[in-house]
């Protein structure tokens, strides 16, 4: 989804820091091997993740929904030296995928994979974050929000992305078995009024939502 030409996008990216190589090498696999590999971040996206944690430089880093591994690596790329990122998806079969990307790169010792429900794991997680990227099923949004706030240090930022949801959260006569345009618009109501965070919603790609806890 553009909220801005597309010739004005390209631009955008065209002046945006270049991809790393080995997240071109992670988006052609995917594109060539993997279902549905419009989920991954891509350039654009994973450059703005890079950065935001480059600003925040966390200690540790919570996502929940690795998909093939490409945001885990961006979000990775500002973290502290001591620190960890703990990463969590349902999907068995794209574990040793995962792995393979996670190993080529700076941050192999690292970055920590969780297979299962991240409403099961997170409560599990003995740790404080500095940083959490919540991009999995938007019916959940809800409980993970409710599951990690205290378990963020203060001063830490919850990235939530596809929060626009192709603009369907605008739409109120959404049919009736689709259950994540309503778990969305409860999502976003939720940061908006939760006095124990401040929230930015930037249009950028389907939605990233940054919220900051007070």
């Amino acid at each position: 989804m553009h909220f801005i030409p597309e010739e004005l996008d390209d631009y955008v990216v065209k002046h945006t820091e270049d991809e790393p190589e080995l997240l071109q090498q992670l988006t052609r696999e995917t594109y060539q091997k993997i279902l549905q590999p419009r989920m991954l971040s891509g350039h654009y996206q994973g450059r703005i993740l890079s950065m935001i944690s480059k600003l925040v430089n966390p200690k540790n880093i919570l996502e929940i929904g690795t998909y093939t591994g490409y945001s885990a690596l961006c979000l990775a790329e500002g973290m502290q030296d001591n620190g960890e990122l703990h990463t969590i998806d349902v999907n068995e079969e794209l574990v040793d995928f995962q792995r393979k990307y996670f190993d080529k790169s700076d941050y192999a010792s690292q970055i920590h994979q969780h297979l299962g429900s991240a409403l099961d794991i997170i409560p599990k997680l003995n740790k404080t974050f500095d940083l959490v990227f919540i991009d999995a099923d938007k019916d959940n949004y809800s409980k993970y929000f409710n599951l990690i706030i205290d378990k963020l240090n203060t001063g830490g930022i919850i990235l939530s992305d596809n929060v626009l949801w192709s603009g369907k959260i605008l739409d109120k006569t959404f049919k009736k078995d689709d259950t994540s345009t309503p778990a969305l618009i409860a999502y976003n109501a939720l940061l908006k009024n939760d006095t124990r965070v401040e929230t930015v919603l930037l249009p950028i790609r389907d939605g990233l939502t940054i919220s900051r806890k007070i």
